[in-house]
């Protein structure tokens, strides 16, 4: 697996951005990733410097569409990146906070 295949997408919500000023970012990452996999992902596709990484397998939630057919969303892993107090900003989320 490749650094894009680690990285899912970045999550954008009002809590992950409260924390961006912490210089922590969370990220859906692929549900078999290791945190080591991680750290060189996020390392390698945006140059900055990892200290810490923190992982969550999230539930899917159960939707339903009507009466009867009750569904679930998709389950996936997130990811929880704090860098270091040297390292530079992560510039995709500037525009964002």
């Amino acid at each position: 697996m490749n650094a894009y295949d680690i990285i899912v997408r970045p999550v954008i919500t009002e809590q992950s951005m409260e924390s961006v000023a912490d210089k922590k970012y969370v990220f859906q990452v692929a549900i078999n990733a290791t945190k080591t996999e991680i750290k060189a992902a996020v390392e390698e596709i945006f140059g900055v410097k990892v200290a810490k990484v923190n992982t969550v397998r999230m539930q899917g939630k159960v939707k339903r569409t009507g009466a009867y057919p009750a569904g679930r969303r998709a389950a996936f892993k997130k990811a929880i990146v704090t860098l270091t107090a040297d390292s530079k900003t992560i510039e995709f989320f500037e525009g964002m906070v």
